[in-house]
Protein backbone atom coordinates (compact mmCIF):
# COMPACT_ATOMS: atom_id res chain seq x y z
CA UNK A 1 0.00 0.00 0.00
CA UNK A 2 1.27 3.49 -0.94
CA UNK A 3 -1.30 6.25 -0.56
CA UNK A 4 -1.46 9.81 -1.89
CA UNK A 5 -4.32 12.27 -1.41
CA UNK A 6 -5.52 15.44 -3.13
CA UNK A 7 -8.49 17.69 -2.35
CA UNK A 8 -10.65 20.08 -4.38
CA UNK A 9 -13.12 22.78 -3.38
CA UNK A 10 -16.06 23.88 -5.51
CA UNK A 11 -16.66 27.51 -6.51
CA UNK A 12 -19.02 27.97 -3.56
CA UNK A 13 -16.25 27.48 -1.01
CA UNK A 14 -15.47 30.86 0.63
CA UNK A 15 -11.81 30.83 -0.45
CA UNK A 16 -12.89 30.08 -4.02
CA UNK A 17 -15.52 32.81 -3.84
CA UNK A 18 -12.72 35.23 -2.98
CA UNK A 19 -10.63 33.98 -5.91
CA UNK A 20 -13.54 34.27 -8.33
CA UNK A 21 -14.50 37.77 -7.20
CA UNK A 22 -10.85 38.84 -7.45
CA UNK A 23 -10.62 37.55 -11.00
CA UNK A 24 -13.99 38.99 -11.97
CA UNK A 25 -12.40 42.35 -11.20
CA UNK A 26 -9.29 41.41 -13.22
CA UNK A 27 -11.56 40.48 -16.15
CA UNK A 28 -13.56 43.71 -15.94
CA UNK A 29 -10.47 45.92 -15.89
CA UNK A 30 -8.50 44.10 -18.61
CA UNK A 31 -11.52 43.87 -20.92
CA UNK A 32 -11.90 47.66 -20.61
CA UNK A 33 -8.16 48.39 -20.77
CA UNK A 34 -5.90 45.55 -21.90
CA UNK A 35 -2.91 47.28 -20.29
CA UNK A 36 -4.49 47.31 -16.83
CA UNK A 37 -2.21 46.35 -13.97
CA UNK A 38 -4.18 44.67 -11.23
CA UNK A 39 -3.68 43.15 -7.79
CA UNK A 40 -7.18 42.82 -6.33
CA UNK A 41 -7.24 40.82 -3.10
CA UNK A 42 -10.61 39.84 -1.66
CA UNK A 43 -11.62 38.90 1.88
CA UNK A 44 -15.09 37.48 2.48
CA UNK A 45 -16.35 37.29 6.06
CA UNK A 46 -19.99 37.07 6.97
CA UNK A 47 -21.89 39.42 4.67
CA UNK A 48 -18.80 41.56 4.08
CA UNK A 49 -16.77 41.49 0.88
CA UNK A 50 -13.62 43.59 1.21
CA UNK A 51 -11.64 44.37 -1.94
CA UNK A 52 -8.10 45.67 -1.47
CA UNK A 53 -4.95 46.03 -3.50
CA UNK A 54 -3.43 48.14 -6.24
CA UNK A 55 -4.43 48.98 -9.80
CA UNK A 56 -3.21 51.04 -12.75
CA UNK A 57 -5.90 51.36 -15.40
CA UNK A 58 -7.85 53.74 -17.58
CA UNK A 59 -11.04 51.98 -16.49
CA UNK A 60 -13.11 54.03 -14.09
CA UNK A 61 -15.22 51.77 -11.92
CA UNK A 62 -17.55 53.24 -9.32
CA UNK A 63 -18.62 51.74 -6.01
CA UNK A 64 -21.81 50.63 -7.75
CA UNK A 65 -19.76 48.94 -10.50
CA UNK A 66 -17.77 46.92 -7.97
CA UNK A 67 -20.96 45.98 -6.12
CA UNK A 68 -22.44 44.75 -9.41
CA UNK A 69 -19.31 42.70 -10.19
CA UNK A 70 -19.47 41.06 -6.76
CA UNK A 71 -23.19 40.38 -6.93
CA UNK A 72 -22.99 38.88 -10.43
CA UNK A 73 -20.06 36.69 -9.38
CA UNK A 74 -21.97 35.36 -6.37
CA UNK A 75 -25.04 34.60 -8.48
CA UNK A 76 -22.95 32.78 -11.08
CA UNK A 77 -21.25 30.78 -8.31
CA UNK A 78 -24.68 29.66 -7.11
CA UNK A 79 -25.49 32.05 -4.28
CA UNK A 80 -28.66 33.24 -6.01
CA UNK A 81 -30.85 33.77 -2.97
CA UNK A 82 -33.57 31.75 -4.71
CA UNK A 83 -32.92 28.30 -3.26
CA UNK A 84 -34.17 26.70 -0.08
CA UNK A 85 -31.39 28.02 2.18
CA UNK A 86 -32.26 31.01 4.38
CA UNK A 87 -30.23 34.21 4.81
CA UNK A 88 -29.01 32.79 8.09
CA UNK A 89 -27.81 29.55 6.49
CA UNK A 90 -25.88 30.93 3.51
CA UNK A 91 -24.91 34.13 1.75
CA UNK A 92 -27.55 35.94 -0.33
CA UNK A 93 -26.41 38.37 -3.05
CA UNK A 94 -28.85 41.11 -2.04
CA UNK A 95 -27.70 41.04 1.57
CA UNK A 96 -23.99 41.94 1.32
CA UNK A 97 -21.71 44.83 2.19
CA UNK A 98 -18.96 45.61 -0.33
CA UNK A 99 -15.96 47.70 0.70
CA UNK A 100 -13.48 48.86 -1.95
CA UNK A 101 -9.97 49.70 -0.72
CA UNK A 102 -8.02 49.77 -3.99
CA UNK A 103 -5.02 52.07 -4.35
CA UNK A 104 -2.94 53.17 -7.33
CA UNK A 105 -0.03 50.92 -8.26
CA UNK A 106 3.33 52.32 -7.19
CA UNK A 107 5.16 54.11 -10.04
CA UNK A 108 8.34 52.43 -8.77
CA UNK A 109 6.90 49.08 -9.84
CA UNK A 110 5.38 50.38 -13.05
CA UNK A 111 8.65 51.85 -14.36
CA UNK A 112 10.16 48.37 -14.38
CA UNK A 113 7.14 46.63 -15.87
CA UNK A 114 6.22 48.94 -18.77
CA UNK A 115 9.60 49.58 -20.38
CA UNK A 116 10.52 52.19 -23.02
CA UNK A 117 11.59 49.60 -25.59
CA UNK A 118 8.13 48.02 -25.54
CA UNK A 119 9.24 45.03 -23.49
CA UNK A 120 7.40 44.09 -20.33
CA UNK A 121 9.44 43.39 -17.24
CA UNK A 122 8.24 40.84 -14.71
CA UNK A 123 5.80 42.38 -12.26
CA UNK A 124 7.62 40.80 -9.34
CA UNK A 125 10.37 38.39 -8.48
CA UNK A 126 9.50 34.79 -7.74
CA UNK A 127 9.60 31.12 -8.63
CA UNK A 128 6.98 29.10 -10.50
CA UNK A 129 6.63 25.38 -11.19
CA UNK A 130 4.88 23.66 -14.07
CA UNK A 131 4.19 19.93 -13.91
CA UNK A 132 2.87 17.12 -16.07
CA UNK A 133 2.69 13.36 -15.72
CA UNK A 134 1.60 10.54 -18.04
CA UNK A 135 -0.89 9.27 -15.47
CA UNK A 136 -4.16 10.52 -16.96
CA UNK A 137 -5.30 11.64 -20.40
CA UNK A 138 -4.93 15.30 -19.43
CA UNK A 139 -1.37 14.74 -18.12
CA UNK A 140 -2.46 15.53 -14.57
CA UNK A 141 -2.03 13.41 -11.43
CA UNK A 142 -4.90 11.04 -10.78
CA UNK A 143 -5.97 12.12 -7.28
CA UNK A 144 -6.50 15.78 -8.22
CA UNK A 145 -8.15 14.80 -11.53
CA UNK A 146 -10.68 12.51 -9.88
CA UNK A 147 -11.32 14.91 -7.00
CA UNK A 148 -12.11 17.58 -9.61
CA UNK A 149 -14.45 15.22 -11.43
CA UNK A 150 -16.33 14.52 -8.21
CA UNK A 151 -16.45 18.19 -7.25
CA UNK A 152 -17.78 19.16 -10.67
CA UNK A 153 -20.44 16.45 -10.54
CA UNK A 154 -21.80 17.37 -7.12
CA UNK A 155 -21.46 21.13 -7.73
CA UNK A 156 -23.40 21.10 -10.99
CA UNK A 157 -26.09 18.99 -9.37
CA UNK A 158 -26.31 21.56 -6.57
CA UNK A 159 -26.57 24.42 -9.09
CA UNK A 160 -29.60 22.76 -10.66
CA UNK A 161 -31.16 21.47 -7.43
CA UNK A 162 -30.79 24.33 -4.94
CA UNK A 163 -33.83 23.04 -3.09
CA UNK A 164 -31.63 20.10 -1.98
CA UNK A 165 -27.90 20.95 -1.97
CA UNK A 166 -25.75 24.05 -1.53
CA UNK A 167 -22.61 24.95 -3.48
CA UNK A 168 -20.04 25.10 -0.64
CA UNK A 169 -18.62 21.69 -1.53
CA UNK A 170 -15.34 19.88 -0.87
CA UNK A 171 -14.06 16.59 -2.26
CA UNK A 172 -10.99 14.51 -1.52
CA UNK A 173 -9.54 11.44 -3.20
CA UNK A 174 -6.87 9.07 -1.88
CA UNK A 175 -5.14 6.91 -4.47
CA UNK A 176 -3.46 3.62 -3.60
CA UNK A 177 -0.42 3.05 -5.81
CA UNK A 178 0.39 -0.29 -4.20
CA UNK A 179 4.03 0.63 -3.62
CA UNK A 180 6.37 3.59 -4.00
CA UNK A 181 7.75 2.37 -7.31
CA UNK A 182 4.27 2.50 -8.84
CA UNK A 183 3.80 5.97 -7.37
CA UNK A 184 7.05 7.19 -8.89
CA UNK A 185 6.06 5.66 -12.24
CA UNK A 186 2.54 7.12 -12.19
CA UNK A 187 0.71 3.79 -11.98
CA UNK A 188 -2.19 3.97 -9.51
CA UNK A 189 -3.79 0.67 -8.54
CA UNK A 190 -7.12 1.80 -7.11
CA UNK A 191 -9.06 4.62 -5.50
CA UNK A 192 -8.66 3.96 -1.80
CA UNK A 193 -10.86 6.65 -0.21
CA UNK A 194 -13.35 9.30 -1.34
CA UNK A 195 -14.59 12.15 0.84
CA UNK A 196 -17.45 14.43 -0.21
CA UNK A 197 -18.92 17.20 1.92
CA UNK A 198 -21.89 19.15 0.55
CA UNK A 199 -24.46 21.26 2.42
CA UNK A 200 -28.04 20.05 2.33
CA UNK A 201 -31.33 21.69 3.23
CA UNK A 202 -32.37 21.42 6.84
CA UNK A 203 -35.32 19.06 6.34
CA UNK A 204 -33.34 16.49 4.34
CA UNK A 205 -32.38 13.43 6.44
CA UNK A 206 -28.67 12.59 6.41
CA UNK A 207 -29.44 9.11 5.04
CA UNK A 208 -31.17 10.70 2.04
CA UNK A 209 -28.25 13.10 1.54
CA UNK A 210 -25.75 10.26 1.57
CA UNK A 211 -27.81 8.15 -0.83
CA UNK A 212 -28.10 11.10 -3.21
CA UNK A 213 -24.39 11.90 -3.18
CA UNK A 214 -23.42 8.22 -3.44
CA UNK A 215 -25.43 8.11 -6.65
CA UNK A 216 -23.59 11.16 -7.95
CA UNK A 217 -20.24 9.55 -7.11
CA UNK A 218 -21.21 6.38 -8.96
CA UNK A 219 -22.32 8.47 -11.96
CA UNK A 220 -19.17 10.61 -12.13
CA UNK A 221 -17.36 8.39 -14.61
CA UNK A 222 -14.44 7.37 -12.43
CA UNK A 223 -12.34 4.64 -14.10
CA UNK A 224 -13.94 1.28 -13.36
CA UNK A 225 -10.55 -0.38 -13.02
CA UNK A 226 -9.76 1.99 -10.13
CA UNK A 227 -13.15 2.63 -8.52
CA UNK A 228 -15.23 -0.10 -6.93
CA UNK A 229 -18.08 1.23 -4.73
CA UNK A 230 -17.99 -2.00 -2.71
CA UNK A 231 -14.27 -1.66 -1.95
CA UNK A 232 -13.53 2.08 -1.98
CA UNK A 233 -13.89 3.73 1.43
CA UNK A 234 -16.45 6.53 1.06
CA UNK A 235 -17.19 9.31 3.56
CA UNK A 236 -20.17 11.53 2.72
CA UNK A 237 -20.79 14.46 5.07
CA UNK A 238 -18.94 12.55 7.77
CA UNK A 239 -19.92 14.95 10.59
CA UNK A 240 -23.59 14.39 9.82
CA UNK A 241 -25.59 17.63 9.67
CA UNK A 242 -24.16 20.19 7.22
CA UNK A 243 -26.65 22.99 6.57
CA UNK A 244 -24.95 26.28 7.44
CA UNK A 245 -22.32 27.25 4.87
CA UNK A 246 -20.72 30.03 2.82
CA UNK A 247 -18.80 33.01 4.23
CA UNK A 248 -21.53 33.48 6.83
CA UNK A 249 -19.99 30.54 8.66
CA UNK A 250 -16.43 30.29 7.27
CA UNK A 251 -14.43 33.26 5.99
CA UNK A 252 -12.54 33.17 2.71
CA UNK A 253 -9.44 34.83 1.29
CA UNK A 254 -7.87 35.09 -2.17
CA UNK A 255 -4.98 32.71 -2.75
CA UNK A 256 -5.59 30.12 -0.05
CA UNK A 257 -6.27 27.19 -2.38
CA UNK A 258 -3.03 27.05 -4.38
CA UNK A 259 -2.65 23.25 -4.20
CA UNK A 260 -6.26 22.82 -5.33
CA UNK A 261 -5.59 25.22 -8.22
CA UNK A 262 -2.44 23.44 -9.36
CA UNK A 263 -1.26 19.84 -9.05
CA UNK A 264 -2.83 18.53 -5.87
CA UNK A 265 0.42 18.28 -3.92
CA UNK A 266 2.19 16.05 -6.45
CA UNK A 267 4.63 18.81 -7.40
CA UNK A 268 6.17 21.89 -5.78
CA UNK A 269 4.48 25.26 -6.15
CA UNK A 270 6.02 28.72 -6.14
CA UNK A 271 3.82 29.96 -3.32
CA UNK A 272 2.31 32.94 -5.11
CA UNK A 273 -1.37 32.96 -6.07
CA UNK A 274 -2.60 33.36 -9.62
CA UNK A 275 -5.97 34.85 -8.79
CA UNK A 276 -6.21 38.63 -8.32
CA UNK A 277 -3.26 39.34 -10.63
CA UNK A 278 -2.95 40.62 -14.18
CA UNK A 279 -0.84 38.78 -16.74
CA UNK A 280 2.40 40.71 -16.06
CA UNK A 281 2.50 39.09 -12.62
CA UNK A 282 4.62 36.02 -13.23
CA UNK A 283 2.94 34.14 -10.39
CA UNK A 284 0.15 33.78 -12.94
CA UNK A 285 1.83 33.78 -16.36
CA UNK A 286 4.87 31.80 -15.18
CA UNK A 287 2.70 28.94 -13.95
CA UNK A 288 0.89 28.83 -17.28
CA UNK A 289 4.18 28.78 -19.22
CA UNK A 290 5.68 26.15 -16.93
CA UNK A 291 2.65 23.88 -17.28
CA UNK A 292 2.67 24.32 -21.08
CA UNK A 293 6.34 23.36 -21.26
CA UNK A 294 6.08 20.38 -18.90
CA UNK A 295 3.02 19.06 -20.72
CA UNK A 296 4.86 19.21 -24.03
CA UNK A 297 7.84 17.30 -22.62
CA UNK A 298 5.61 14.46 -21.42
CA UNK A 299 3.24 14.45 -24.40
CA UNK A 300 6.23 14.29 -26.76
CA UNK A 301 7.38 11.10 -25.03
CA UNK A 302 10.56 12.73 -23.71
CA UNK A 303 9.69 11.75 -20.12
CA UNK A 304 6.82 10.24 -18.17
CA UNK A 305 6.74 13.16 -15.74
CA UNK A 306 8.29 16.58 -15.73
CA UNK A 307 8.76 19.59 -13.46
CA UNK A 308 9.74 22.91 -15.03
CA UNK A 309 10.95 25.63 -12.69
CA UNK A 310 11.04 29.25 -13.85
CA UNK A 311 12.26 32.26 -11.89
CA UNK A 312 12.10 35.99 -12.52
CA UNK A 313 13.41 39.30 -11.19
CA UNK A 314 11.13 42.32 -10.92
CA UNK A 315 11.50 44.62 -13.91
CA UNK A 316 13.56 42.06 -15.86
CA UNK A 317 11.93 40.45 -18.89
CA UNK A 318 13.92 37.24 -19.37
CA UNK A 319 13.65 34.56 -16.70
CA UNK A 320 16.60 34.37 -14.33
CA UNK A 321 16.51 30.58 -14.55
CA UNK A 322 14.88 27.74 -16.47
CA UNK A 323 15.23 24.23 -15.08
CA UNK A 324 13.77 20.90 -16.17
CA UNK A 325 13.54 17.94 -13.79
CA UNK A 326 12.10 14.74 -15.24
CA UNK A 327 12.76 12.92 -11.97
CA UNK A 328 14.80 10.27 -13.74
CA UNK A 329 12.13 9.44 -16.32
CA UNK A 330 13.69 11.03 -19.42
CA UNK A 331 13.74 8.75 -22.47
CA UNK A 332 15.76 10.44 -25.22
CA UNK A 333 17.79 13.36 -23.86
CA UNK A 334 18.59 14.30 -20.28
CA UNK A 335 17.33 17.20 -18.18
CA UNK A 336 20.23 19.51 -19.06
CA UNK A 337 19.54 19.13 -22.78
CA UNK A 338 15.81 19.72 -22.24
CA UNK A 339 16.51 22.84 -20.19
CA UNK A 340 18.80 24.26 -22.87
CA UNK A 341 16.31 23.40 -25.61
CA UNK A 342 13.64 25.44 -23.85
CA UNK A 343 16.02 28.37 -23.28
CA UNK A 344 17.05 28.35 -26.96
CA UNK A 345 13.55 28.10 -28.41
CA UNK A 346 11.19 30.03 -26.12
CA UNK A 347 11.97 33.48 -24.73
CA UNK A 348 9.50 33.13 -21.81
CA UNK A 349 9.34 36.88 -21.23
CA UNK A 350 6.02 38.25 -19.91
CA UNK A 351 5.37 39.65 -23.42
CA UNK A 352 6.04 36.28 -25.06
CA UNK A 353 3.80 34.42 -22.61
CA UNK A 354 1.05 37.04 -22.93
CA UNK A 355 1.02 36.87 -26.74
CA UNK A 356 1.34 33.08 -26.78
CA UNK A 357 -1.76 32.56 -24.67
CA UNK A 358 -3.61 35.85 -25.38
CA UNK A 359 -3.57 36.66 -21.69
CA UNK A 360 -4.44 40.30 -22.38
CA UNK A 361 -7.64 39.31 -24.19
CA UNK A 362 -9.95 37.50 -21.76
CA UNK A 363 -13.45 37.06 -23.17
CA UNK A 364 -16.46 34.80 -22.95
CA UNK A 365 -15.43 33.26 -26.29
CA UNK A 366 -11.90 32.31 -25.18
CA UNK A 367 -11.42 32.28 -21.42
CA UNK A 368 -12.26 34.46 -18.46
CA UNK A 369 -9.95 34.61 -15.48
CA UNK A 370 -12.95 34.19 -13.17
CA UNK A 371 -13.82 30.89 -14.87
CA UNK A 372 -10.19 29.76 -14.56
CA UNK A 373 -10.36 30.55 -10.84
CA UNK A 374 -13.52 28.46 -10.64
CA UNK A 375 -12.19 25.42 -12.54
CA UNK A 376 -8.51 25.31 -11.52
CA UNK A 377 -5.54 27.12 -13.02
CA UNK A 378 -4.24 24.11 -14.96
CA UNK A 379 -5.45 20.79 -16.32
CA UNK A 380 -8.50 21.96 -18.31
CA UNK A 381 -8.13 21.02 -21.97
CA UNK A 382 -9.70 24.21 -23.37
CA UNK A 383 -7.22 26.62 -21.75
CA UNK A 384 -4.72 28.21 -24.19
CA UNK A 385 -1.80 27.07 -22.02
CA UNK A 386 -3.01 23.46 -22.22
CA UNK A 387 -2.75 23.28 -26.02
CA UNK A 388 -0.05 21.00 -27.48
CA UNK A 389 0.64 23.35 -30.38
CA UNK A 390 4.43 22.89 -30.43
CA UNK A 391 4.48 19.12 -30.08
CA UNK A 392 6.39 18.50 -33.32
CA UNK A 393 9.16 20.84 -32.21
CA UNK A 394 9.60 18.91 -28.97
CA UNK A 395 9.41 15.56 -30.76
CA UNK A 396 12.20 16.67 -33.10
CA UNK A 397 14.76 16.91 -30.29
Amino acid sequence: MYLFTSEVVAPGHPDKCADIISDSIVDALIIHDSQSRVASEVFVAGKNIIIGGEVKTTASLSQADYEKIVKNALIKIGYTGKGAFTKEQCLHPDDINVQVLLNQQSPDINQGVDQEDGETGAGDQGIMFGYAIAETADFMPSAISYARMLSDKVYHYALNHDHKLGVDIKTQVTMDYGNKENFENGKPQKIHTIVVSAPSVENMPIEEVRTLIQGLIDDTGLPTDLYNPQETIIHINPTGRYVNHSSLHDSGLTGRKLIVDSFGGYAPIGGGAQSSKDYTKVDRSGLYAGRWLAKHVVAAGLATKCIVQLSYAIGVAKPTSVSVDTQGTFTKVDDDVLSQFIIDNFSLTPNWITKKFNLDKPSAETFLYADVASRGQVGQSDYPWEQLDELEKFQSI
